[in-house]
């Protein structure tokens, strides 16, 4: 399946979104019953299949907890339906994936992006190492070292700094590639749409040029998952914001308890194949051109829910705040973040 950009085609993740709006939430993952834990019954096997009829942003494995949570429900109702409304900003978001690409395919999904990967000759090399099921977890991953390699030549991959600064805001994975000087066929799109959205989500809330030129900008980045083992990717952020300092907070439970508190710096782009390239000398920190050495992006990670771990995370407040992994309003255990959210007035 592919996603138009202009006339060319750029190749997109197949089957990596909900089958059905009942069944999953945003990005793949299965909606939990709303009532889970907090009724004295059990839920019944199986998805959530009842919506609230009035909001439509939460499910029930069953009538009778739609009715027993109702009460706890109530209060926000009201709110969830209003943001409901909006939901469909998401599908305008230009460097997430069309419902196209979303599309249930016959075969299973991890099968489906095995034989992708395999036919670029991707499969379990370098970064594209987890981007099937054949791959380590977040949790089992030992995170001893980043993945640091594209495995494609220095014309497939983002691996220096751009030809061009970036001088007009981007709004398509076609502006990109063309401000980047990649080819349409080019795989990249399917691990760089994690820093790309954090661009565009800074776009909509401020001007392009409020974040150039030695600003600062603090993310919380919640419920991180396969990210934890791309990291790399997101030293892409060091072109996308010249001259601005870069702190990102990943905060979930998928982050192992081994990796709690750690600290990295991302000073460089990921390699491209080729050994002669420049690529290789800049990923050390002191080599790197001056052409973005005011540009730093460092990360820190924090195992727990945001609510958990917001104390943690209090030296600086953010300007933004991004869930992209989570349906939110959808599933209990995020609701106490919420209500942290709502009170911090990010």
């Amino acid at each position: 399946l592919q996603r138009r950009c202009g006339s060319p085609a750029v190749r997109l993740r197949i089957g990596d979104g909900g089958r059905r709006k009942t069944r999953r939430g945003r990005g793949g993952r299965k909606m939990e019953c709303a009532a889970r834990g907090r009724v004295p019954t059990r839920c019944v096997h199986g998805p959530p299949t009842r919506r609230c009829a009035r909001c439509g942003a939460v499910a029930y494995c069953s009538l009778s907890h739609q009715i027993s949570h109702w009460t706890n429900h109530k209060g926000e109702c009201a709110r969830l339906a209003q943001q409901m409304i909006r939901a469909d900003i998401l599908n305008d978001f230009p460097f997430t994936f069309s419902k196209e690409s979303n599309f249930q395919v016959e075969l299973a999904d991890s099968k489906t992006r095995c034989s992708f990967l395999s036919s670029e000759g991707l499969h379990q090399k370098g970064l594209w190492k987890f981007e099937c099921c054949c791959g380590s977890s977040a949790v089992s991953s030992d995170g001893s070292r980043l993945n640091n390699e594209w495995n494609l030549p220095s014309a497939l991959c983002p691996c220096r700094d751009p030809r061009n600064p970036i001088s007009t805001c981007l709004s398509s994975w076609k502006d990109y590639y063309l401000w980047r000087f990649l080819p349409f066929h080019s795989p990249v799109a399917l691990l760089l749409h994690w820093p790309l959205t954090l661009y565009h989500c800074f776009q909509l809330i401020y001007s392009h040029t409020s974040v150039q030129g030695g600003g600062k900008l603090h993310i919380h980045y919640l419920g991180p998952d396969r990210e934890l083992l791309e990291l790399t990717v997101f030293g892409e952020l060091l072109a996308l914001f010249p001259g601005v300092q870069l702190h990102i907070e990943f905060i979930g439970p998928a982050v192992p308890e081994f990796r709690d508190g750690e600290r990295m710096s991302l000073c460089s782009y990921a390699c491209c194949s080729e050994d002669g390239c420049g690529c290789k000398a800049s990923s050390d920190c002191s080599l790197r051109g001056a052409s973005n050495s005011s540009s730093s992006v460092t990360i820190q990670l924090r195992k727990g829910f945001y609510h958990d771990r917001y104390s943690d995370t209090l030296k600086v407040s953010p300007q933004l705040i991004i869930a992209p992994n989570a349906g939110v309003a959808a599933y209990s255990s995020w609701l106490p973040t919420i209500v942290y959210r709502t009170w911090s007035g990010v």
